[in-house]
C-alpha cells in the first residue's frame, strides 16, 4: 500500500509499505478515505518528539470503511463507514472505566506517561498512523464509530480529533455564564475551542494569534473578538485592559511546543530541545487569567521539564486543567449539535491534497502559506 513515512526533520514522503494484518481478535483493518494533518503531527516533523522512528506513518485523524475484522469484533462489518478517534484505548482499565480513554493503562508500553494514539513518536506506543491506504484498528469495538448516514465526511474527519479536542478545552476551562474566555493560537483547535465557548455560556471570547488570516477566521468561523501579537508590545497588558485589567475568567493555551514571542524560550525549548518546548504561550496564558481563574492547557509540550511559571499559579490560586482529548466522550454532544447546524466543523479544512503530494501539503502547513487553516489527505478512494 501507499503510506506517507517519516525520513527525518521536515522530511516526509509517500511509499510502498504492507498492508496490515489482524494481529488479535479484536483488530479491524480500516481502508482509510481521508486523513488529516494535525498541528500535533508538525511537532513531529519538525523532529521535536522524542523518538520519532524513521519509517513511520503519522496520521491520527482518519475516516475510512471497514476491510476486515477480527473473529471477536462484534460491533463493526466490513463496508461500515467509520470515524476513528485518535486515542487508542481498551475500554475497560482503570482510567477508561471512568471516561480517560486518552490515559489507557493497556495500549503502550509507556503507559505511566501516555496513552496509545495512532501515527504518533513510539513514546504513545509506536503504532503506525492513517495518513495511508490502510491502517490497524486494535480494540475496534471500543474507539471506532459507524458514521450516521447524515454526517459528512469533512465534519465527521474534523471529530477525530481537531474539534473534539477544542470542544474538551471548554470543558476543562468550565466556563459559567457570561465568562470571559481568553484563547492563545488561532490554529484549528483554538478555533474550535473559541467556538466550543460559546456552547457552555461564554459571554466574551477573545482570540490571540500572530497570523492575520487566522485572526479572520476566528472573527467569521468563531465569532470571537480579536488581538494580533504584532499590534501589542505586551499581549498580557493587552488582556488586562481588555478585561477591566482583572484577567480573563477562563484562558485557553492552544498552542504548545512551538511558541513564538520570546527567543530565549523558542531556542531552548523548540530548538536546542533543553526543555519540552517553548512555554511562552502557556505563560502569557498563567499571566492573563485573572486571580483564581482557570487555564485549560491543550497545547502538545514533550515530556522534559518546562520553565513554567508556576509560581504565579500558586500565588493567584489559578486552578490549571489539562489531559488529551477523550474523543469519543464529546461526540454525543458535538453530533447535536452539528445535527441542529449549529456548527459545520469541516469549514476549518482549507485544503484538499492527495496522498502523492503530502510532503508539498506538510510544507504548505508547516510554513503557513496559503492561508493554510487545516489540510485534508484524500486518498483518492471514495
Amino acid at each position: 500500500m501507499r503510506a506517507m513515512t517519516y525520513r527525518g526533520p521536515y522530511k516526509v514522503r509517500v511509499e510502498e509499505k504492507p498492508e496490515p494484518t489482524i494481529e488479535h481478535p479484536n483488530d479491524a483493518i480500516v481502508r482509510v478515505t481521508r486523513a488529516a494533518i494535525c498541528g500535533s503531527d508538525l511537532h513531529l516533523y519538525h523532529g521535536l518528539m522524542p523518538d520519532t522512528r524513521i519509517g513511520h506513518t503519522f496520521g491520527h485523524e482518519i475516516i475510512g470503511v471497514v476491510e476486515e475484522v477480527g473473529p471477536s469484533v462484534q460491533n463493526l462489518s466490513p463496508g461500515d463507514r467509520v470515524m476513528v478517534p485518535f486515542n487508542i484505548y481498551c475500554g475497560s482499565c482503570f482510567f477508561c472505566s471512568r471516561g480517560l480513554y486518552s490515559n489507557c493503562h493497556n495500549v503502550n508500553p509507556n503507559a505511566t506517561a501516555a496513552g496509545g494514539i495512532y501515527g504518533y513518536s513510539h513514546t504513545t506506543g509506536g503504532y503506525d498512523g492513517g495518513q495511508a491506504e490502510f491502517v490497524r484498528v486494535p480494540f475496534a469495538d471500543v474507539g471506532p464509530s459507524v458514521i450516521p448516514d447524515w454526517l459528512d465526511d469533512d465534519d465527521a474527519l474534523m471529530l477525530t480529533d481537531a474539534f473534539s479536542t477544542g470542544y474538551f478545552g471548554a470543558q476543562l476551562g468550565d466556563i459559567s455564564e457570561g465568562d470571559t474566555v481568553v484563547v492563545f493560537g488561532a490554529g484549528p483547535v483554538g478555533l474550535a475551542a473559541a467556538r466550543s465557548a460559546w456552547f457552555m455560556g461564554a459571554g466574551r471570547v477573545i482570540v490571540i494569534d500572530h497570523l492575520d488570516y487566522r485572526l479572520e477566521k476566528a472573527r467569521t468561523f468563531a465569532f470571537a473578538e480579536t488581538l494580533a501579537l504584532s499590534e501589542h508590545k505586551d499581549i498580557v497588558v493587552a488582556v488586562k485592559k481588555a478585561t477591566e485589567y482583572l484577567g480573563a475568567d477562563v484562558v485557553i493555551d492552544a498552542v504548545g511546543a512551538e511558541a513564538d514571542g520570546s527567543v530565549v524560550q523558542h531556542v531552548t525549548g523548540a530548538k536546542l530541545k533543553l526543555q519540552g518546548g517553548s512555554p511562552v504561550a502557556l505563560n502569557w496564558a498563567i499571566d492573563s487569567a485573572r486571580k483564581g481563574g482557570t487555564v485549560s492547557v491543550l497545547g502538545a509540550y514533550g515530556p522534559i521539564h518546562t520553565a513554567v511559571k508556576f509560581g504565579d499559579v500558586v500565588n493567584k490560586g489559578l486552578t490549571l486543567r489539562s489531559n488529551q482529548a477523550p474523543v469519543k466522550r464529546q461526540w454525543p454532544r458535538l453530533l447535536e449539535h452539528i445535527q441542529a447546524g449549529h456548527v459545520r466543523p469541516g469549514e476549518l479544512l482549507s485544503h484538499r491534497i492527495p496522498l502523492e503530494y503530502i510532503a508539498e501539503g506538510y510544507h504548505l502547513f508547516s510554513a503557513k502559506l496559503d492561508d493554510c487553516i487545516k489540510p485534508a489527505i484524500l486518498m483518492g478512494t471514495e
